[in-house]
């Protein structure tokens, strides 16, 4: 069954937009690209919290509605982008923070979901890679979400993964998901 196609999201009301949300579809920010460029003065910090003028945003329904028009840029920048207008934010660490998991099988036919602090679900594999960067304080899992946007893995589900991984006893660490492996020890 093929998916509708996406709505012209110019043309929405905030309404629209929170109601799309809530069905999962994502507006196509790759295709906006306006003239009108500036600053959010928005920050977010390694913890997953998202911060404007200083002070952390409070309703949780304007940080998955600002996640929805996350943009990386081919620089490596962020941007909040709109039709008619593109915002540079600040992105400590990684822009959303994987603070659950849940594990589905054994093996090569195990399948790995997440919950991001937004909300949103992300099941790892081919197409969102689970990956660990080693760093001077240790190492760092990551999982990719959408178009070069990531994922930090809180300590507490690595540490799960780890465990899942160490209980398989496999030559090499690390785990399946939907038919691809992912090393947890942070080699290549």
């Amino acid at each position: 069954m093929p998916m509708d196609p996406l709505p012209d999201l110019a043309d929405l009301s905030l309404s629209d937009i929170a109601r799309l949300l809530a069905e999962k579809k994502l507006p196509p920010v790759e295709k906006w690209n306006p003239d009108h460029c500036g600053d959010s003065d928005m920050r977010i910090a390694r913890d997953g919290t998202w911060f404007h003028q200083g002070s952390p945003i409070g309703r949780e329904a304007m940080v998955r509605l600002f996640s929805t028009i996350l943009r990386r840029e081919a620089d490596g920048s962020y941007v909040l982008v709109t039709p008619v207008e593109k915002l540079s934010i600040e992105v400590e660490d990684a822009p959303f923070v994987a603070v659950e998991l849940k594990s589905e099988g054994e093996g090569r036919e195990r399948a790995l979901a997440f919950r991001l602090n937004t909300g949103d679900l992300v099941a790892a594999g081919p197409d969102n890679a689970l990956l660990v960067r080693e760093t001077a304080d240790g190492p760092h899992p990551y999982l990719h979400v959408r178009a070069g946007l990531e994922a930090l893995v809180v300590r507490s589900v690595y540490y799960e993964l780890m465990n899942m991984a160490l209980d398989e006893g496999a030559e090499r660490i690390g785990l399946w998901s939907n038919g691809a492996f992912f090393p947890l020890d942070g080699g290549a």
